[in-house]
């Protein structure tokens, strides 16, 4: 889809200087335009690249004024960087704005949609399933019996949604992500084995969640492991039965969450750390990447380490441990010299 210099000044409110008829189809990075292509200068240290840039349209500041000629045309905006964000949002919503059912595809007589829903190709929508306005669902994906999906939901290829999970308004399901498949219950048996606990909860994700490609979410034994709205989830994140995200957190990639622990509001979780199960981590907590969170975590704590302890307990501790061999040396000849 092509959109002119001053169809996108339109969009964003601002002014056209140069061509207002020049036409962009792509967006790119200002170091690597193209013509046909629209840009953006936000940060002063890509400066030179906008007088060599072979972008069509480049976004920028009010405040720009160019030390010598362009062949760009620009258009001045308040705030270049919000600018381009907010025509990245256009952008997308456009490219996914699909409508209809593709063929083949196994929709179920008992299932229900709302208006302008897609449904990709090769998809199966379950017994009584229900989806609401705008929904996308793209090819290859698998959406369980009396499952619920709210609007503005968008499901990508390949993503499994097993049964009665819920799912709320304007989220994002990415590729490959697992929903509600059974959570990690076994008891011992008698025969030295273990037998399987029948897991027979659900999902419930609420609205404004983002959930990463490879990304699974257990469903409860008994009740629902739940995501919270605003939640934000990375790829490839193990989050177990019975857990539950508070509002508005987020989770960096390869993090795992074991069962029934409970995370608190506004909480930031780097990569790769580990929490153990039945824990209560409090609202507001920043977990650094690579942390093992073995204990109950109180509000607006900071850590780091494994077993995780405060970032500045840490990091104190983390200049003595560089310096270990030196301290180890000196308590030695002290020992030494003690003697003589």
């Amino acid at each position: 889809m092509k959109f002119t210099a001053q169809q996108i000044a339109g969009i964003l409110e601002g002014d056209v200087v140069g061509n207002p008829d020049i036409e962009v189809s792509k967006l790119a990075k200002i170091e690597e335009g193209f013509e046909g292509a629209l840009t953006f200068l936000a940060n002063p240290k890509y400066t030179p690249h906008i007088y060599t840039t072979k972008a069509s349209v480049t976004i920028v500041n009010k405040t720009f004024d160019p030390e010598s000629s362009l062949k760009t045309t620009l258009i001045k905006v308040d705030d270049a960087y919000l600018a381009f964000s907010k025509i990245l949002e256009y952008y997308n919503s456009v490219k996914l704005n699909k409508v209809g059912v593709e063929q083949p595809s196994f929709i179920s007589d008992s299932s229900k949609h709302g208006d302008d829903v897609y449904i990709g190709a090769f998809s199966y929508i379950g017994e009584h399933v229900v989806m609401g306005n705008n929904v996308k669902i793209f090819p290859n994906t698998y959406i369980g019996d009396n499952t619920v999906i709210d609007d503005n939901t968008i499901v990508f290829s390949g993503a499994k949604i097993y049964s009665e999970t819920i799912i709320g308004k304007n989220c994002v399901i990415n590729s490959g992500a697992i929903i509600g498949a059974d959570g990690f219950g076994f008891a011992p048996n008698d025969e030295g084995g273990y037998s399987k606990i029948p897991q027979i909860g659900n999902v419930i994700i609420e609205d404004f969640v983002d959930v990463g490609a490879a990304t699974t979410i257990d469903r409860a034994t008994l009740g629902s492991t739940t995501i919270r709205t605003g939640v934000k989830l990375d790829n490839q994140i193990q989050i177990a039965h019975n857990v539950e995200i508070g509002n508005n957190t987020v989770i960096a990639a390869q993090t795992g969450v074991a069962g029934s622990t409970k995370i608190g509001k506004n909480c930031q979780i780097g990569g790769q750390v580990g929490i153990a199960g039945h824990i209560t981590i409090g609202n507001n907590v920043r977990i650094q990447a690579q942390s093992g969170i073995g204990r109950n975590v109180k509000d607006d704590e900071i850590l780091q380490g494994s077993p995780a302890i405060k970032l500045s307990d840490y990091n104190k501790s983390y200049v003595h441990f560089k310096n270990l061999p030196t301290i180890v040396k000196n308590i030695n000849d002290l020992e030494k010299n003690k003697w003589e």
